[in-house]
């Protein structure tokens, strides 16, 4: 089974890592604590919009930009699974009329 948290953990502990900052660094600058951090980080706990902002913020990095590279890394596990290649949609902003 594919978890969004355990993928969304993975894309800010690598982020996090990536600037060379500590749970204690990160858990001063987004207000939330180093423990709860640690867990959203290992998977164990599920982040709200809010406190996934402010972590975004501590982190330097643009909500969508997170939940982008989430969802690639779904995609990619879900393919696994099943053992097809994966096929990731992307939105072009672009309205389609209907001929109705």
């Amino acid at each position: 089974m594919v978890l969004f948290r355990r993928s969304l953990g993975d894309i800010l502990r690598s982020r996090r890592t990536e600037l060379g900052l500590t749970l204690r660094e990160v858990s001063g600058a987004a207000r939330v604590s180093l423990g709860y951090i640690s867990e959203i980080e290992r998977g164990q706990k599920e982040a709200s919009s809010e406190l996934l902002s402010s972590l975004c913020d501590a982190l330097e990095m643009p909500l969508s930009d997170v939940l982008r590279e989430v969802a690639d890394a779904v995609a990619l596990e879900e393919a696994a699974l099943v053992g097809a290649t994966p096929i990731t949609p992307r939105r072009t902003g672009a309205v389609v009329a209907s001929a109705a």
